[in-house]
């Protein structure tokens, strides 16, 4: 048997996080869904199924075949890429897929399924391609459908967030399996368990510093340093060469890798290479990679209402159902100093933001509505060099799939700023 990871069309609902990653390499808890599906099934062949423009830098980051209906030899396991795959789900799969050719489906939505060598070759071509309703209907007609209830398939950013905290708890039990290698100062203070607490190899926690393990785990990886003045509330996860500066981590975050971070952080995840190294709040929120957030730019996550948040999705108001939602940053996005985000806000990959943003930025947009100058469209150029220049801060090297990437995004984009009334000109205050 081979596993295959697809997407499907709701990635859309994740932008601007999904522009530059397939739905699968977002994370909620300690690992992405990606992750997840190669803790669970280490033993089987990973095929991955993703938008062909991603393909590129997608291959830069992991060894699974991308994109090669080709290499389909064996009966095949689908998984939805927003699916938490675990050993629950596992069972289930080997409960309820046993045979051939047998569809799960949860609201309309192929949760996962298995097909034989023959269909998976068949529908190869098009399962490359974000899985749509018309093509879940075609192989419904082929194939035994079984209704699917409460799988954990993810459908909104803002669910990510709000099971952040939970799966950390559950990831912490798994990956821990020794005594901590790192060091923690004898000055530094433990509220709860010690065993709640790992501090990987080469890490460095300073004096005076609190980890508070008392209401779930704190997990700090590999070369991170947590700088004397900080307190860390877990459940909370600290990826691997981060630095905390002088932060207040509260409960339910996810931050890094090689993440710079200080002030204060909520139930917020932030991808790998990201700065928010100053004062300021960001809760309830999903940073993407390569973001920098000036100092004191802070987020609002609760309605003075106290209200349900809405969010735009697809050019509709969603309900989030919950009075609690920050803020989404697609990846190289830029924030100047004292910028300050509403509830439920989105901003577009690579855009710089200054001001109150009081309304969705779209990609490659220089945002300063507040303050009374036109919101212009960042130059392509413009991003590409930035990123080269962000890129060599942290010792990376732009490559032309780098490029490639923000060439083809800015095209995609075209219609977001357009509809957004984003102009042509040179920004100018």
């Amino acid at each position: 048997m081979i596993t295959i990871v697809f997407e499907d069309e709701y990635y859309k609902n994740f932008l601007p996080l999904t522009y530059t990653r397939p739905v699968f390499e977002c994370r909620s808890g300690m690992f992405t869904f990606l992750e997840r599906v190669k803790r669970t099934y280490s033993n089987s062949r990973i095929l991955l199924f993703a938008r062909e423009y991603l393909t590129p830098t997608l291959r830069k980051r992991v060894s699974h075949p991308i994109n090669k209906p080709e290499q389909v030899d064996d009966h095949a396991l689908l998984l939805n890429g927003s699916l938490i795959v675990d050993d629950k789900v596992k069972r289930l799969a080997e409960k309820k897929l046993a045979t051939k050719n047998v569809l799960m489906i949860q609201n309309n939505r192929l949760v996962m399924g298995s097909l034989s060598e023959e269909a998976a070759k068949k529908y190869g071509e098009e399962l490359c391609k974000p899985l749509t309703k018309a093509l879940l209907r075609k192989l419904s007609k082929e194939c035994k459908t079984l209704n699917a209830t409460n799988s954990p398939l993810m459908t909104f950013p803002w669910d990510l967030i709000n099971q952040n905290s939970f799966l950390i708890k559950k990831d912490y039990a798994k990956a821990r399996k020794q005594e901590s290698p790192g060091l923690l100062d004898e000055k530094a203070v433990v509220y709860g368990d010690n065993r709640n607490v790992y501090i990987g190899k080469g890490a460095f926690v300073e004096a005076f510093v609190v980890l508070d393990a008392r209401a779930g785990p704190v997990f700090i990886g590999n070369q991170t340093v947590i700088q004397a003045g900080s307190r860390i509330t877990g459940p909370c996860f600290i990826g691997d060469k981060t630095i905390v500066a002088g932060g207040l981590i509260r409960e339910g975050c996810s931050i890094g890798p090689v993440c710079r971070v200080g002030g204060e952080i909520e139930e917020t995840i932030v991808q790998r290479y990201s700065n928010k190294y100053h004062t300021g709040f960001i809760g309830h929120a999903y940073i993407g990679e390569w973001v920098n957030l000036g100092a004191a730019t802070t987020n609002s996550d609760l309605k003075n209402t106290y209200g349900n948040v809405t969010v735009r999705i697809d050019k509709k108001r969603v309900n989030t159902k919950t009075p609690k939602v920050g803020c989404f940053i697609g990846d190289h996005a830029k924030t100047s100093i004292g910028t300050q985000i509403y509830t439920g806000k989105k901003i577009g990959v690579a855009s710089h933001v200054h001001g109150f943003v009081e309304e969705d930025v779209p990609p490659f947009t220089i945002w300063a509505e507040s303050l009374g100058a036109k919101n212009v469209e960042l130059t392509l150029q413009s991003a590409i060099e930035t990123q080269k220049r962000v890129f060599a801060r942290r010792g990376v090297k732009q490559a032309s799939e780098d490029i490639k990437l923000l060439e083809t995004l800015f095209k995609i984009t075209a219609d977001e700023r357009k509809e957004a009334g984003v102009r042509k000109a040179t920004f100018r205050f």
